[in-house]
């Protein structure tokens, strides 16, 4: 009776486990709707940094990493399509520190992010790649001077930039990363479909294909 009793019991937490999964899969796809049928935590967490109406229906998922060139270069495109959609389109941003040494960017923009000044950073690091990370020649003592333009405290970054919750966000991304296959920056997912050919044209057709999808009126 009592080894009954036992596997009654390991069958009943097997089961509210169970629910309790499905229930918040369900919970994380209505709330962000979009490629909602399974693994939506996949593309966007609880840290993940957001950009755009929580009305939008569809994902624009960014895996990047403020050091990466192309990542700044299509900077301005993103912003472009999202202003010529109003409402319709969130931004996901996501990292993908692939080179040695590239996480300390991401710790810096993160740590500027505890000072609220998370966009303002990012937009003032992708402007100014040409003076310290030009073709990989990374040289952060040069970012330091530039880093004020964005109106944040350095001297606190320097001591935030090392705390262990941004560890933790760095290692999940990159965790998830490795799930998605994403091998280079930027990586970009409209909806959960991945951009397939990289290029210009071929993220705005990806996009625009969801939008026609979401928004046929």
């Amino acid at each position: 009776m009592k080894y009954v009793l036992i596997g009654a019991t390991c069958l009943i937490l097997a089961f509210a486990f169970v629910v309790g999964s499905n229930y918040y899969k369900e919970q994380q796809s209505e709330k962000y709707g979009f490629m909602a049928e399974k693994n939506a935590e996949l593309f966007i967490r609880d840290h993940s940094q957001t950009l755009g109406s929580d009305d939008a229906k569809v994902y624009l998922v960014e895996f990047m990493d403020p050091a990466c060139e192309t990542c700044a270069v299509f900077a301005p495109f993103i912003k472009k399509i999202m202003n010529a959609n109003p409402g319709k389109i969130k931004l996901v941003l996501r990292y993908a520190p692939f080179h040695d040494g590239a996480d300390s960017f991401v710790k810096i923009l993160e740590a500027a992010r505890m000072q609220g000044k998370y966009w303002e950073t990012l937009d003032v690091m992708f402007k100014s790649q040409n003076i310290w990370a030009s073709h990989g020649n990374w040289q952060p003592e040069k970012l330091w001077d530039i880093l004020p333009r964005a109106g944040v405290d350095v001297e606190q970054i320097k001591k935030d930039m090392d705390s262990p919750v941004i560890a933790k966000i760095i290692e999940q991304d990159m965790a998830d990363v490795k799930t998605l296959n994403v091998q280079k920056t930027p990586g970009y997912f409209v909806n959960g479909k991945p951009l397939q050919s990289f290029g210009y044209k071929q993220l705005y057709q990806l996009i625009q294909t969801e939008l026609d999808a979401k928004y046929p009126n």
